[in-house]
This record gives C-alpha cells, structure tokens and sequence, in this order.
C-alpha cells in the first residue's frame, strides 16, 4: 500500500503557483492515497483560494485526498471551505479528526487546530480509537509539527500543542507521524514524547514541502537525521505487513532525495 502527500501546499502569491503544480505533477505519476499535512490554499483558506489555486493543481487528485487542516484553512472561520471542499474526505461532523485502514495499518488524521489537551474531545477519542484498532503498525498526521528545525521548531506553543497525542500514540506503539507547517522537508530517528531517542519511539517527518514557499532552518534539534530547504516535493510511503520504506521525491529539476526501510514497532 501507498501513501504519499505533503503540507503547505498552494500559494499562488508565490510564482503563480507554480510549487503546488510542480508537486502535483510528482502525484500524477504515483498511484496511491493522498494525505495532506494542512495549509492548503493560501493565504487564509478561502473558498476562492481552494477553487483558483489549490484545485488546478492537487485538486485533480481530490477524490483520493484524506486531508488533515492546518492554521491558514482555519483563518476561514471553522475551516469551512476546507470542509466543503474536501467533504466526507475530511472525516465526520467536520470535527478534522478520523482513522481510516491501509491494508495491515491504522491511519489516523488529527487537527492541530483545535484543543488537544487530556481532557479534550479529540485525544479521547485517539485513545479509544487506537484501543480499539490494535494494528501491529500504525501512523499518524497533522500540520503542526512537536519536533522541527525549522523557524516553528522554536515555538514553545506549537511544541506542546499536540505532545498528549503523541504521548497516545507512543504508548500503543505507533510507528510514524507526519507533520507540515515548516516550509521544509526534516526526517528524524525515532523519539519518545520528551524527544529522547528511543528505538521503540516514533519516527517523525516534516514534509511542508507541497508548493508555498520553503524556510530557512534555525536550531537543529537532536535526533534529527536528515533535512532539506531546497526542493519542493512528496514523501512517498510504501507500507508493508511488517515494515515501511520512505522516499522523498523532488518535482522536476530539483535533485534532492531521502530514502530508507525500518520494521514497524511491534511487528
């Protein structure tokens, strides 16, 4: 099974667009489900943006999208063009969280946008999800990243914001999570939630890297393993019974790659 995506994806303030058709492209020549990591249409997620920019270019690959938001589809109130545009994609009641299966693994879609405290409707949910979907291999994404190099790397808020679902998610032996929000691509060793290294941790990537502009990195973080602010592109998972192998695929002209295979946890 596929699953390949990016965040931070279409700003056609930035070179017409050209990033997100440029990431779009990669999409065309690769089979699978989509996931996105937030940010879709820039620069506030209006129902306009999605139409005239986002849809040109990844909304061709709509109908096998399964999104999660990010901050700038939420500068429209309550995210509403983003869940009129992707609909029932999106998850139920428009709350931006669900799960879904792919072949021997449990995906899970979280928002990053609204209260993800222990206490909140949202990590309540995980909980009794991941309890009731013991999957010997699972994964998970939202846009705002706990570990990042990047110029949001630093922010003692987006940090914390979603580290009770991490702490969810490392205690039932996820294997993968996938942010965005940092314009850039960052891979890093498996980590528990403090982010000490941990064999038995999760494997965190940041693939901001979908079309609408790439940042600067500022302090890097332990653990992390490798990064690139150079290349716009997708990160393509390939999931197995027991293991996963990852690559990152540039768009056209650009040269940077990452790839590699690691077991699943609890295999």
């Amino acid at each position: 099974m596929v699953l390949v995506g990016a965040g931070d994806i279409a700003n056609c303030e930035i070179d017409g667009g050209s990033g997100a058709r440029a990431t779009a492209a990669v999409l065309d020549r690769i089979a699978g489900t989509v996931f996105t990591v937030g940010d879709h249409a820039y620069p506030t997620g209006a129902a306009a943006q999605f139409q005239d920019c986002y849809d040109p270019s990844w909304g061709r690959h709509r109908a096998r999208t399964r999104p999660a938001p990010g901050n700038h589809d939420y500068q429209t109130a309550n995210a509403k063009a983003y869940f009129d545009y992707f609909g029932d994609n999106a998850g139920p009641d428009r709350r931006g969280y669900y799960s879904y299966t792919l072949g021997t693994w449990h995906i899970v879609s979280l928002n990053s946008s609204i209260a993800a405290d222990r206490h909140s409707p949202q990590i309540k949910w995980l909980r009794s999800d991941l309890k009731d979907h013991p999957a010997q291999c699972t994964l998970a994404y939202w846009h705002l990243p706990i570990f990042s190099s990047g110029p949001h790397g630093s922010e003692p808020q987006t940090a914390s914001h979603m580290r009770e679902a991490w702490r969810a998610l490392y205690e039932s032996g996820a294997d993968v999570v996938i942010n965005g929000h940092d314009h850039d691509y960052e891979r890093f060793a498996p980590q528990d939630p403090k982010g000490k290294a941990d064999p038995k941790g999760i494997r965190e990537f940041v693939v901001g890297t979908g079309g609408a502009g790439l940042y600067e990195f500022r302090r890097i973080r332990s653990n992390s393993e490798v990064r690139s602010n150079r290349s716009y592109g997708v990160l393509v998972l390939t999931l197995g019974a027991t293991d996963y192998s990852w690559e990152f695929v540039s768009g056209a002209g650009e040269s940077f790659q990452d790839g590699g295979t690691a077991r699943c946890t609890n295999p």
